[in-house]
């Protein structure tokens, strides 16, 4: 597979996280910050690196079956593997500015 087409396949997958919505928040892992790495090798074979905005989150086991249905759902995926990791612990840093702007927080910048 050439370096554009698993630049392309990553950007699809992006795309495809992007419905899925933390029930809690009401907004997209991509935006929340949760999803930390995309990777597909050859084969079409993805492995997404995501975490959860607490290690007790009750929403954990329905964000990354929502991740792994997303990564599925894209064309020329064959396998997909979603591993969670707190390393490092998410923060509202991560989130996007649209996605901050979303949950009303004003942050000035600071974040």
């Amino acid at each position: 597979m050439t370096e554009a087409a698993t630049e392309e396949l990553v950007e699809k997958i992006r795309n495809a996280l992007t419905l899925v919505i933390d029930p809690e928040l009401g907004y997209n892992i991509v935006g929340l910050g949760l999803v930390y790495n995309i990777e597909v090798k050859e084969g079409g074979v993805a492995n997404i690196t995501m975490t959860t905005t607490t290690q007790g989150c009750p929403a954990t086991n329905y964000l990354k079956q929502g991740a792994l249905d997303a990564t599925w759902s894209v064309p020329s995926i064959e396998f997909a593997d979603v591993q969670l990791t707190y390393d490092p612990p998410w923060t509202p840093r991560m989130m996007s500015d649209e996605a901050k702007r979303h949950l009303g927080i004003v942050d000035g910048g600071r974040w």
